[in-house]
């Protein structure tokens, strides 16, 4: 019998796919044994799956298309635990990683973090502080992030960092200083959330000092954002450490920013804040544009917000001969913003924003996902040091400016050519400046990987 060409190459492909799935294994782990054992007997595409109890560690995966899953039983869920102690609760630098059904919680730095990952999910999880994120991609592309709780992070429960094409969707973010923000990313959707009692509710940022110079196609959707009126300070050395608490969106230098369809309400300084990066960043960067242009505010439901306005807000507030706040606060810059129903929604700022065109929507963007997982890339020693600069150390270092962390030119300046040192101090770093937070341990790093990444700083990091 005769095969033709496109026969064959169809079989082949097909024989190829049930190998791979045929190969693929599940890995149980239970309480008392390691996860990060089981990571590493693993082969990319295996299932490692977690029964509940209680596992005090930190795993790192660094295999393409793992999925590290807890089976909830009983309403007995398996608990990572880091005992106010541990640095990091999950860690994933793998493509195509899904992180799901975990209960995360008491971890000093990050709960779940992807440094530089695409194609992940993170889906089903209880991360709860104290920690310093709760849910932090960082540097990576393609990524979903629903149906998480998540509570009491010193900074963001949900950080979108320096990403593009991520989906936030069906979260509940409470007591934390900002409930969801995407810093200096593109293409992002934030719809279906629950933000409630947090300093801030969701935050659209443009930050100065970092690799990335934009923030752009943004849109926050059919979420309630309500009563974000914690008093939960800033992170020290944050790039916003006066932000105002009280505001239930704040759109912070980026373009092409839509909130539609929410439900903001009872926030006390304002619902929506809208301001050029430089009025509020303590360090302008003169790469990037700090204004909001294209700024859309679309059929969104407004109560009883600015009743006890907070800080900047609050002298901005006075200084127009006002006493209580706005639904809508923006500082007058950038151009080509638009509102619905301008003239009817009590703001300040507003008076050059157009009238939004009619029938104006964001509904045909159902997803900012990409159509096809984003394929992975192989790095030289070198490239890979430059990246895990950028998708680890970035997050809180910028090059001569506050962030999180001290500037990078700080610490040239202080390790000179001693590579060795700075190796070291990242993988056990100690607590040394007061007026910036403890720096969480990368000890997970591969050794040779922490000795590049501090040739790439000190030799050929720049501004």
């Amino acid at each position: 019998m005769y095969a033709s060409p496109k026969t064959v190459l169809f079989l082949s492909a097909c024989a190829l796919l049930m190998s791979a799935v045929a190969s693929a294994t599940t890995i149980s782990v239970r309480p008392g044994q390691s996860i990060q054992a089981a990571i590493t007997r693993a082969a990319p595409g295996d299932r490692i799956e977690l029964e509940p109890g209680i596992y005090k560690e930190t795993v790192y995966i660094d295999k393409n298309d793992i999925t590290l899953h807890g089976n909830v039983r009983d309403g007995q869920w398996p608990i990572l635990d880091g005992n106010n102690s541990l640095p990091n609760g999950v860690l994933a630098a793998g493509h195509g990683v899904t992180i799901e059904y975990l209960w995360i919680r008491h971890y000093k730095g990050n709960g779940i973090m992807t440094q530089g990952s695409n194609n992940y999910r993170i889906l089903h999880n209880v991360v709860e502080g104290p920690c310093f994120y709760a849910i932090f991609p960082q540097y990576g592309k393609n990524g979903l992030i629903a149906y998480n709780v998540v509570s009491n992070s010193d900074d963001a429960a949900i950080y979108v960092g320096m990403s593009d094409n991520v989906d936030v969707l069906y979260n509940e973010t409470y007591g934390s200083f900002s409930g969801i923000e995407a810093e200096n990313s593109r293409d992002v959707l934030i719809e279906g959330n629950f933000v409630h009692d947090n300093s801030s509710g969701v935050m659209l940022t443009l930050l100065p000092g970092l690799p990335v110079k934009t923030a752009d196609r943004l849109i926050v959707r059919h979420n309630i954002i309500t009563h974000n009126n914690g008093r939960i300070e800033a992170p020290a050395g944050g790039a916003l450490d006066d932000l105002p608490s009280g505001v239930g969106v704040f759109v912070v230098g980026t373009d092409h920013s839509a909130v539609e369809g929410n439900l903001i309400t009872d926030n006390a300084s304002a619902g929506v804040y809208i301001v050029e990066t430089d009025l509020l960043a303590s360090s302008p960067d003169e790469k990037m544009d700090p204004f909001p242009d294209y700024v859309q505010l679309l059929s969104n439901v407004y109560a009883r917000n600015g009743t006890a306005p907070q800080g900047t807000i609050k002298d901005n507030i006075e200084a127009a001969g006002r006493t209580t706040g706005v639904d809508v606060l923006a500082s007058g810059k950038g151009h080509d913003n638009c509102m619905v129903d301008r003239a009817a929604t009590p703001s300040l700022g507003t008076a050059h924003y157009s009238e939004c065109a009619q029938g104006a929507t964001t509904a045909a963007v159902t997803t900012m996902r990409t159509a096809e997982p984003v394929a992975p890339v192989q790095y030289t020693p070198e490239q890979k040091a430059r990246f895990t600069y950028l998708a680890v150390c970035s997050g809180c270092h910028t090059y001569d400016a506050r962030l999180i962390g001290p500037p990078m030119i700080t610490i040239k300046a202080l390790y000179g050519k001693d590579e060795q040192r700075l190796a070291s101090w990242i993988s056990h770093p100690t607590h040394k400046r007061k007026d910036y937070p403890e720096m969480p341990a990368q000890d997970y790093l591969p050794e040779g990987l922490r000795l590049a990444l501090a040739h790439y700083i000190l030799n050929e990091l720049s501004h």
